[in-house]
């Protein structure tokens, strides 16, 4: 089969997860048109079954996760300059507006672009083998979408060395960063993986909905408009079923049955 016969990303439910995975091993699942939009598909997909509980992103293969943009000659830079926006752009700002609690499952290399991957994730488990890092002033440019998300993430004097080196930095670095929430060996990558969406998926989806909406909506705001912002949203989730239900559930001992409502 060849690669115009393969799709660029495969959407697979496993359990209460919608797997998005790039599916381009052959390439080191770089990033091209199809993998942006299969993404963006996946997304979507996910959030209009009211059955999903997480979103899971990851590349096929045990050697990158994503190494960035595909840079084949005559298309690596290829920008269609009277669009004010680019699609791997909109991918990070749909990201930003997802409301399903979302996992990055680092397979192996993550570099550039697919760093951009990774932090518009909520979450992310990585090998402990994973290689990152932001190469691109080797090639003349700059991780400039990527800075827009990395920057809330790793400490300033960190980013500052990733984007102007450009040299590799190991999974225990990028742990110690504040990028990667757990480690594993290759071999226990999709354990904790799944370990991870046990913990969420048994969660209540209203308050995670309402939750992660809040935080977007809080993270240009002030203090005093954040807290101002946040007494009326606690007293909104009071009167979710999802609330009434967690209520008496607590009291009478018992698992919660969430509605999602």
């Amino acid at each position: 089969m060849s690669e115009a016969d393969t799709p660029a990303v495969l959407h697979d439910r496993r359990g209460a997860a919608f797997w998005i995975t790039i599916n381009r091993p052959d390439k080191r699942n770089a990033l091209n048109q199809d993998v942006i939009a299969g993404i963006r598909a996946g997304y979507r997909a996910a959030h209009a079954d009211p059955s999903v509980r997480a979103i899971v992103l990851t590349g096929a293969g045990d050697k990158a996760f994503c190494a960035g943009a595909d840079l084949q000659p005559g298309k690596g830079f290829a920008f269609d300059l009277s669009r004010p926006n680019l699609d791997y752009a909109d991918m990070l700002r749909e990201s930003q507006q997802a409301t399903l609690p979302t996992i990055a499952r680092v397979n192996g290399t993550c570099m550039a672009g697919g760093m951009g991957l990774l932090c518009m994730t909520d979450m992310a488990v990585a090998a402990d083998t994973a290689l990152f890092g932001l190469p691109e002033v080797k090639v003349g440019v700059f991780p400039m979408q990527v800075l827009s998300l990395l920057q809330a993430l790793a400490p300033p004097r960190l980013v500052r060395e990733w984007c102007i080196g450009g040299e590799p930095f190991t999974a225990a670095e990028a742990r110690a960063a504040g990028l990667l929430n757990y480690l594993a060996a290759p071999g226990e990558l999709d354990a904790r993986t799944d370990w991870l969406v046990a913990r969420v998926a048994d969660k209540s989806p209203t308050a995670i909905r309402r939750g992660k909406y809040a935080m977007q909506a809080m993270a240009s705001m002030s203090f005093g408009e954040g807290i101002a912002y946040t007494e009326s949203q606690i007293a909104l989730l009071a009167m979710t079923e999802d609330a009434r239900e967690g209520l008496a559930a607590f009291n009478e001992k018992r698992k919660p049955v969430w509605t999602g409502k």
